[in-house]
């Protein structure tokens, strides 16, 4: 049925199934920036997504500069989770703020059903993980959201993303990992890595489960995943990617209508009506109101009630 029928997940078993899919490895983990993505997403076989806070910008109409509000972000959160029913990674960039911002986040995406939260170390106004002129703030900053979020949510799972490769390069990238994995991070996100040698440097030195940002367009080379899981990382992320081929396929669908006023010629690349509410599961909701209808008609409000 759809989520609006359904049960709504439980946060605990949401985390608790990412942990184990993250610890057994090889996961492809999709960027869904709206609840339909998310559908497409599960639709295909994907067991857990990721919001990206550069793809859910963008879906604004705005830069991935920190400037969308936290409430946003969580009622984009639990729209996913109440679609999709699967685990999903939250970016929250630096997190709305200081440590008591970042416990307030916690609680808000816990009750949101969110599986796992990615906070990372760079000082606002934050900067897009493959720009250059990140700001980065001291290492203990993030330790400290990290240890907060770790004792007051511990369901919650906590990646700890760090922008350091640019201005300390590969052995400032390690030693925060370290200091942020004693403060209780669960994994570790190492951004804007430039080479396989660097992620095997990475994975060398740490023992906790590693994400790779394989975003197009960035400072990172496009490598497959299975190149990234053949170095021992577990989870290889495609954050931005569905948004890219969606939001190309829109701009180049309006040139042409622009230009011929029909749709006719794109028939064959549109998604039917009945492929549409298949996703959306139409007909569970159109049942389930003249199932409503039928009962009251027959037994009477009194005894439907009962």
């Amino acid at each position: 049925m759809g989520w609006l029928l359904e049960s709504p997940p439980v946060q605990s078993e949401l985390s608790e199934r990412f942990r184990q899919r993250v610890h057994r490895g090889r996961l492809l983990l999709p960027g869904a920036h709206d609840p339909l993505a998310a559908l497409l997403a599960r639709k295909a076989g994907f067991e857990a997504l990721y919001l990206s806070g550069a793809a859910f910008s963008a879906s604004m109409g705005m830069p991935d500069i920190g400037l969308f509000s936290m409430d946003e972000l969580v009622a984009r959160a639990r729209a996913l989770v109440r679609v999709a029913q699967l685990p999903l990674l939250v970016d929250a960039d630096t997190g709305f703020g200081e440590v008591i911002n970042v416990v307030r986040l916690g609680r808000e995406l816990v009750e949101a059903g969110v599986a796992a939260v990615q906070v990372e170390d760079q000082e606002m106004p934050k900067r897009c993980g493959h720009l250059s002129g990140k700001r980065l703030a001291p290492p203990e900053v993030l330790a400290e959201k990290v240890y907060a979020l770790k004792r007051l949510f511990p369901t919650l799972i906590v990646v700890a993303r760090t922008d350091a490769r640019e201005s300390e390069g590969i052995e400032g990238v390690i030693e925060r990992a370290r200091l942020y994995v004693e403060a209780g991070a669960d994994i570790i996100f190492p951004e804007a890595l430039e080479s396989l040698e660097e992620f095997q440097a990475v994975r060398e030195a740490l023992s906790v489960p590693l994400l790779a940002n394989l975003t197009e367009f960035g400072k990172t080379p496009l490598f497959s995943a299975e190149a990234i899981f053949a170095l021992g990382y577990e989870i290889a992320l495609f954050p931005v990617s569905a948004l890219r081929v969606a939001a190309k396929a829109m701009e180049e669908f309006y040139e042409h209508l622009s230009r011929h006023g029909s749709s006719q010629e794109y028939l064959s690349r549109m998604q039917t009506r009945a492929e549409l509410y298949a996703l959306i599961r139409y007909r569970d909701y159109e049942y389930f109101d003249h199932e409503v209808a039928r009962r009251l008609s027959v037994e009477g409000p009194g005894q439907a009630r009962g």
